[in-house]
């Protein structure tokens, strides 16, 4: 594969909806071999190869070109404006810089971003599972969490993984140890499993899921009560940084009737944030 004619043709991906948009014809061969895209793969499979490579590379950049090609390939929901300039106008504003600024940062993270590829080819970067759904909910009353994990192994003798969390108590699917979870046998590839198990939560203001492993669904529920906040505020595909900042605006919610916010994203994409917060 040819480094000229990867950029070549991540500059081509870049325009119009980008990812956002119809990729059957604008994936090329050098990018459809970076991303491991089969000729029998359709619009939705590509789309997926494509995003879920683009944002693992991307993770490896500094954070300024990271949202910068992001957003310039549609990845972040909140970018995907249906015209280039319109995603560079966004990400100029969260950077504070001006749109030309932006732009020469694109084309920085894409010459980063083709040597990134070329240095790991996509069936050698790590990722031995991934999340085919996860279901979290907080009960503030109660002061817990409960997890329900979906997972797909996608290797042999695939013996644990593991989760960011606290010392909890296993309620099925496994030992928890050190936020590693031991399976109690070995899984074959492409064979799926479950785990489930309830975690102590301190008095929240926010719960989100950060994924480092690819994540089909992730279904939120949190049940304030009968005090809940006025407002709760969704955060999908944000950046960490945007969690505290608030100047941070995404989608506004309204507890219901019994108490409770329900949400779900789907499509989760590697090293972004999904989740909600709320005022104490």
């Amino acid at each position: 594969m040819e480094r000229a004619e990867l950029v070549r043709e991540l500059k081509t991906l870049r325009k119009g909806r980008a990812l956002a948009g119809r990729v059957e014809d604008r994936v090329g061969p050098a990018l459809r071999s970076a991303c491991e895209v089969s000729d029998a793969d359709g619009m939705v499979t590509i789309r997926a190869k494509v995003s879920d490579r683009l944002s693992e590379l991307s993770s490896q950049l500094p954070e300024d070109l990271r949202l910068a090609a992001l957003a310039a390939f549609a990845i972040t929901p909140e970018a995907r404006q249906p015209l280039y300039q319109d995603r560079m106008r966004w990400a100029a504003l969260r950077v504070d810089r001006d749109p030309r600024t932006v732009r020469r940062r694109v084309d920085e993270a894409i010459e980063l971003l083709a040597e990134l590829a070329l240095a790991s080819p996509a069936s050698s970067t790590p990722g031995n599972w991934h999340t085919l759904s996860l279901t979290m909910a907080l009960v503030l009353e109660e002061s817990c969490v409960f997890e329900h994990h979906r997972l797909v192994a996608d290797q042999d003798d695939l013996r644990s993984f593991d989760l960011a969390v606290p010392a909890g108590t296993v309620l099925y699917g496994g030992t928890l140890s050190e936020g590693t979870v031991e399976l109690p046998r070995a899984l074959s590839r492409g064979e799926s499993w479950e785990f489930a198990a309830v975690f102590p939560a301190e008095p929240k203001t926010r719960l989100v899921y950060l994924p480092r492993h690819r994540c089909e669904v992730f279904d939120l529920r949190v049940r304030f009560g009968k005090e809940g906040p006025s407002e709760v505020l969704a955060l999908d595909g944000a950046f960490e940084r945007d969690i505290p900042d608030p100047h941070y605006r995404g989608r506004v919610l309204q507890a219901d009737a019994a108490g409770e916010v329900h949400l779900q994203f789907r499509h989760l994409t590697p090293g972004l944030v999904y989740g909600a917060r709320w005022a104490p």
